[in-house]
């Protein structure tokens, strides 16, 4: 009974996931008037599912990370009611979050529940070095070096596009073909690869918490956590959509690209290596960079989106570990 629980928690969490974060890699497209909802989307959904199946391959250290292993006791890994209490923590953080409009990180809410119940479940046994080290540090760290690389790129290219266009005044063309033509495609594939690096880095985090149910192959629990984040993007990203494309900062298809550039370096870096970062931080931080130097950054919307990161972790923390002690007198 409790492993269909846990099941039908982790499948929660994929969902509110998808409808949070599957957005996050095209919002660059709709925001610069590239395509319209539906087709962003889509190209969202496919790309994400790419990742999520290459997570199989690629991601096994960010699996064994969320499950909780070296924060907690293995012993309390194998439990179910603790890997029940971080999903359902992460999840309704996240979900609530989705329904308001709010881009947070479900890494950030799995990192917050993680510590309500491990703390509530071992006590001074719960590895803080860890937690900083591991989680924390890339989760701070990761935005501000996505807002200061996308800054710098976005004055590199800019600087060049200047120099391309001196040379050609009327219509900088590239093999014959515009050079606004091939913006725009990059900017397409650019957004594939935010989308693909976002499915990678966040489906093995799932993942993890079903490892305890080791009746179903790893491959098939990586399958049904994709495809359950997909519908859940498929039905409810749009509000999370138009405050990741319109509210943070006005941009055109070059400042869109790189930033997605940016993002997608940094995050699929990140999941080779295991490191925890946040799709949500690290694409809003290149946003961000990019409003910096275009001066059309809303700081008011930003400093809102900064506030629900804040309050993410710790909201997160005491849902778990609530949930924890309910289903520890329960069962």
């Amino acid at each position: 009974m409790l492993l269909i629980l846990l099941f039908i928690a982790v499948c929660f969490l994929a969902f509110s996931n998808g409808a949070n974060d599957n957005f996050k890699g095209v919002a660059t497209l709709f925001g610069s008037g590239i395509t319209n909802y539906k087709k962003a989307i889509n190209w969202a959904t496919i790309t994400t599912f790419s990742g999520s199946v290459a997570a199989i391959y690629l991601a096994e250290e960010l699996v064994k990370n969320f499950s909780g292993k070296g924060l907690v006791p293995n012993e309390l890994i194998q439990t179910p009611i603790f890997a029940i209490a971080i999903a359902l923590g992460a999840a309704i953080t996240v979900f609530s979050a989705t329904k308001i409009g709010m881009p947070i990180s479900t890494t950030h809410s799995l990192v917050g529940a993680l510590f309500g119940a491990g703390v509530v479940a071992v006590g001074s046994e719960f590895n803080f070095e860890k937690l900083g080290n591991t989680f924390l540090m890339p989760l701070i760290v990761s935005p501000l070096m996505a807002a200061i690389l996308s800054l710098l790129a976005y004055l590199l290219f800019k600087f060049l596009r200047k120099q391309i266009s001196s040379l050609n005044k009327e219509h900088p063309t590239v093999l014959g073909v515009s050079s606004s033509r091939i913006l725009d495609g990059l900017h397409y594939l650019s957004s594939g690869i935010v989308s693909f690096a976002r499915g990678l880095n966040d489906t093995p985090k799932i993942v993890g918490l079903l490892i305890i149910i080791n009746t179903i192959a790893i491959e098939w629990n990586m399958i049904s956590v994709a495809v359950i984040m997909v519908i859940g993007g498929l039905l409810n990203a749009k509000k999370v959509g138009e405050t990741m494309s319109k509210k943070i900062t006005k941009m055109n298809s070059g400042q869109g690209f790189t930033a997605n550039m940016i993002t997608g370096l940094l995050v699929t870096t990140a999941s080779v290596h295991g490191l925890p970062v946040s799709t949500t931080h690290v694409s809003v931080g290149s946003l961000f960079g990019i409003g910096t130097v275009t001066k059309k950054a809303d700081y008011n919307v930003i400093g809102k989106i900064i506030l629900s990161w804040v309050l993410t972790l710790p909201i997160a923390a005491i849902i778990s570990a609530i949930v924890f002690k309910v289903l520890e007198v329960i069962s």
